[in-house]
């Protein structure tokens, strides 16, 4: 696998976990005031880390995020651990990590066009 192509499925797969931990943040928003409701969580920077440090990097397009309840938030009278707060303090850094994949994958592309128009 070319160095080019792992980096687009570095960014491609860092889009695709970013574009459902967005998901998981709607979701947990929704269910502010479910009784008995657990927050879920993406898990991904760690598994891609996993990946990296593994023999087996060159796959980053088989990585896959995972969707969990990470229960280390404290839980309300009614069951329900999801707080308005940590929920919009986690989309404005999820946004923050999609912009700079998204800007990265542009750059990449730019690089890629400018090199086949050199002449």
């Amino acid at each position: 696998m070319s160095k080019i192509s792992s980096i687009v499925d570095f960014l491609e797969a860092g889009i695709k976990a970013e574009g459902l931990r967005q998901k998981t943040i709607t979701n947990n928003v929704a269910n502010l005031q479910t009784p008995g409701y657990r927050r879920i969580d993406v898990r991904f920077e760690q598994l891609l880390a996993k990946a990296l440090d593994s023999k087996g990097a060159d796959d980053l397009d088989e990585i896959e995020p995972d969707v969990y309840q990470p229960k280390n938030t404290p839980v309300k009278t009614n069951g329900n651990d999801v707080s308005l707060e940590t929920e919009v303090g986690e989309m404005v850094k999820n946004t923050i990590r999609h912009r700079a994949y998204v800007g990265l994958l542009k750059k990449n592309y730019q690089q890629i066009e400018t090199a086949i128009n050199v002449r």
